[in-house]
């Protein structure tokens, strides 16, 4: 998150105050663009860098069998997810509203699709990678009070994780500045951490330590290829290390001359993003055997016990310290995501509503605290970016089909960056590949995903598209909504649409998706 997200602003005049440097005149109001190329490069860096190469080397490994099949899928994940951000980059310089993925799909297929998107984003997506991030975090500083073959238990795991959200939710609550100060500095601590690996990766290179890098199966020798299934969920754990890349989208209106910079940003931090994964497995593989990989739940710490001697300890910390940035960015860019949303309609004006004398988005910093430690039920990193895969790239598609889709209904828009036709097609098609495939081998995670997904249909044509509603219920609703403003002493901005009954719906509703799902 870049600091341009810092909150400024006086109340005046019964004006609400807003979170994220509007400007305006009148009426009016609008996003101010201040960012740089530089400011865009570490936005995605920053968004993109977070526990997935610590915890995903164990999953690709897992599906593919082998080192060097491992190593192609980093590569192949890295350009997919280049070939996405160059379609993004096209629909960004012709739609430059916040929102990136919701806002293409609200211009193109209307409100119901968007919806449906942003429930995705807002309920499974958002909350679940936080999740994610904050176990990797959780267990890279248990680890090493576990030595050898020990590993921490489940109940402290998900203890500390709450504990980490809560922290950076009073961090983020508190003041954006010292929200923004922790994102820089833990960045650095993470870029530190890779670039540690990757140069003693080259050092064991150097010496010949190339003996685990084969395509040969892990488990089984007389099996030469993993199956299609395999390849299917291997690309899931690849590409939740990528996620992230769409993030500059979702604050474009805030980019300095976004035709030149939004391309270059993509390209620069993709390219730079892929280079680093590719490297830093590498040198887990010059050090680590596949066996070894797999039955460890924190690669980063086994790799570093094995070479750094007394120093072990440093690269875990490094770890931690990322992965608890990487927590802090979730937390600082949702709030867009709420902001684009309630814009729309389609999201409760609470969670865009700014505390008054600290200036921050408090309602939506609590709002994904609390949705991402419900999905801290569940311990299973590999399961949960299973669950989170399968919903964030069929959405994500979903958006890429608009670059076509607004080519052939809409071909006299500006189109500032124009590309191949080919590349969109080849994304939606292998997005196809990567969602339809674990159907068959991972039914459990995307069977709960498509249950997640379906609960926006009732919860949009019963609370959205339905607008008679009866008085007194309008009239509870807006009672409920002046006590939780009394209680947090929030205020919203002028012009926004009032529409609080999604944030009860939205709770009551994943609450209900979550017991079902540890129960049976």
């Amino acid at each position: 998150m870049s600091k341009s997200g810092s909150t400024k602003g006086s109340i005046k005049d019964g004006e609400a105050p807003d979170a994220f440097d509007q400007v305006g005149t009148g009426d009016e109001i609008k996003l101010e663009a201040k960012m740089t190329l530089l400011n865009g490069v570490t936005v995605i860096v920053g968004s993109i860098i977070g526990s997935g190469i610590f915890v995903s080397p164990t999953g690709v490994l897992k599906y593919t069998g082998s080192v060097n099949m491992s190593l192609i899928v980093w590569t192949i994940s890295g350009i997919f997810s280049m070939v996405g951000a160059y379609c993004y980059a096209e629909l960004g310089c012709m739609i430059r509203k916040s929102g990136a993925d919701y806002a293409y799909i609200m211009e193109t297929f209307g409100p119901f699709l968007a919806f449906v998107r942003l429930w995705i984003e807002c309920m499974i997506v958002r909350p679940c990678s936080q999740a994610i991030v904050a176990l990797t975090f959780s267990k890279y500083v248990l680890k090493p009070f576990f030595e050898g073959s020990c590993t921490p238990p489940d109940d402290a795991a998900r203890m500390l994780a709450v504990c980490c959200i809560c922290i950076l939710a009073f961090v983020n609550c508190w003041d954006v500045k010292w929200a923004t100060r922790v994102q820089d500095v833990f960045t650095y601590a993470k870029l530190l951490a890779l670039f540690i690996i990757i140069g003693t990766g080259i050092y064991q290179l150097a010496m010949g330590q190339m003996q685990f890098f084969t395509f040969d199966h892990y488990e089984a020798p007389a099996k030469t290829a993993p199956e299609v299934t395999d390849i299917a969920l291997s690309f899931y754990s690849g590409l939740f290390a990528y996620n992230g890349w769409n993030y500059l989208n979702f604050i474009v209106e805030e980019l300095k001359d976004p035709v030149k910079n939004l391309p270059r940003a993509i390209y620069i931090s993709c390219t730079l993003v892929t280079i680093v994964y590719v490297f830093t497995n590498v040198a887990f593989y010059t050090t680590l055997s596949p066996q070894e990989v797999l039955s460890s739940e924190a690669v980063a710490v086994t790799f570093a016990n094995r070479l750094f001697g007394p120093l072990a300890w440093t690269i875990p910390v490094f770890v931690a310290l990322s992965t608890f940035g990487a927590v802090n960015g979730i937390l600082l860019t949702s709030s867009r995501l709420f902001y684009a949303g309630a814009c729309q309609g389609q999201m409760p004006e609470i969670l865009t509503m700014i505390q008054t004398s600290r200036m921050t988005p408090t309602p939506a910093v609590i709002c994904m605290a609390l949705l991402s430690m419900m999905y801290l039920c569940s311990s299973d990193i590999v399961a949960l970016i299973n669950y989170v895969g399968f919903a964030c790239w069929l959405s994500i598609g979903a958006s890429v089909l608009c670059v076509p889709w607004l080519r052939w209904v809409q071909p006299n828009l500006p189109r500032p960056i124009k590309v191949n036709l080919a590349f969109p097609i080849v994304y939606i098609l292998c997005t196809l590949f990567v969602t339809v495939v674990p159907m068959y081998a991972s039914p459990v995670e995307t069977g709960y995903g498509c249950l997640m997904i379906l609960s926006s249909v009732p919860v949009y044509f019963a609370f959205i598209a339905w607008k008679n509603k009866p008085k007194f219920f309008q009239k509870g609703v807006g009672g409920v909504t002046i006590f939780l403003q009394k209680m947090m002493v929030v205020v919203g901005p002028k012009n926004q649409v009032q529409n609080t009954l999604q944030f009860y719906s939205s709770m009551s509703s994943m609450l209900i998706i979550l017991i079902l799902y540890h129960t049976f």
